[in-house]
């Protein structure tokens, strides 16, 4: 009898099923979405909704009329897809751009390479950066956070921390007096969520307990998030050490931007990440510094998503040269 079974991606890092590890993370984000929703209010809502539907429905016409297969909606990869690609995403993006970038993620992301399993990049992050080179003025136009704010496509929008750093260094201001400018946020106004950004970018604390969710539940392992993070506080503390003035701290860069979004729940993806846990470390510090390269030395104030697909197109090398040895492999003894 033939026991050995060949599959593809996503490969479960425990007994669970992948419908409800796709369920786990969604659950995983909640927390994160009731940020998103007290301090965007309406916007948030519009966005997210618009995102969820649209992704879920693009994959069952695809399957149905395209590809003539049976449908997959069910498993939830879908709706977590829509789910991310809100949480990349300003608040006050017009209905007519989120309903593209759901086509691209679902249509060019995920099914054009067969569906869930087949995808070598991260289908949110595709449909989020085809979002910013197409559309780079609605894509960087980020709503301030007010407390459950009524406006959406008129809510009043301002820079990022990580654009105010940005541009103040490239005009020759210091770190020390960026970090007190008027519309910089605090570090524990950064954690708590009260600085501009995208829909899942805002608040670091709901992320870090949707990461103790996974983790507890072993939906994910801390292989990738500890790898992503540990590499940007590393390579952001030494450059601060070096020059204090030039190079921002490493709580700035971490509760700023993507970092804990990708981290957590973009790098994590099961079918674009590497199976074995060296290769996820190696995966994970690759995003880290790539990161931290292109926000400092690069043109965009921000290079997660970025960095999330470059390594994506890495791992089937990582796993071609990182991986576990095969079940029942005999291991030959060292020569004497």
């Amino acid at each position: 009898m033939n026991r050995l079974t060949v599959s593809p991606s996503p490969h479960v890092h425990s007994g669970d099923s992948v419908k409800k590890n796709m369920y786990g993370v969604i659950i995983a984000l909640l927390p994160a979405l009731a940020a998103s929703l007290y301090y965007f209010g309406l916007g948030a809502v519009i966005v997210t909704l618009t995102a969820v539907v649209s992704c879920v429905f693009f994959e069952w016409a695809i399957q149905k009329f395209l590809l003539k297969s049976e449908s997959t909606i069910m498993d939830g990869s879908a709706a977590l897809t829509g789910l991310l690609l809100a949480f990349n995403m300003p608040t006050n993006l017009p209905v007519w751009i989120i309903i593209i970038g759901s086509l691209v993620a679902i249509g060019i992301g995920k099914m054009s390479f067969g569906g869930l399993g087949n995808n070598p990049f991260n289908p949110a992050l595709v449909g989020r950066v085809f979002l910013l080179i197409s559309f780079p003025v609605q894509m960087t136009l980020w709503p301030k956070p007010v407390v459950s704010q009524a406006h959406y496509l008129d809510a009043e929008t301002g820079a990022t921390p990580l654009s105010i750093m940005k541009e103040g260094l490239a005009n020759g201001e210091s770190v020390s007096s960026l970090m007190n400018h008027a519309d910089m946020p605090s570090i524990s106004e950064m954690f708590f969520g009260l600085s501009g950004g995208s829909a899942g970018e805002v608040a670091a604390v709901a992320l870090l307990v949707g990461l103790l969710f996974m983790l507890i539940r072993k939906i994910i392992t801390w292989h990738i998030p500890v790898a992503v993070i540990g590499s940007i506080a590393v390579f952001t503390g030494v450059l601060h050490l070096v020059n204090p003035d030039a190079y921002a701290g490493p709580l700035f860069h971490l509760l700023t931007g993507g970092v804990m979004l990708g981290a957590i729940f973009m790098a994590t993806d099961y079918v674009s990440s590497p199976m074995a846990n060296k290769g996820m470390i190696i995966y994970g510090v690759g995003i880290g510094v790539i990161t931290v390269v292109i926000r400092v030395f690069g043109a965009y104030p921000e290079g997660v998503s970025f960095a999330i697909l470059i390594m994506n197109g890495f791992v089937p090398l990582i796993d071609k040269y990182v991986k576990p040895k095969r079940f029942g492999e005999v291991v030959k003894p060292a020569k004497a």
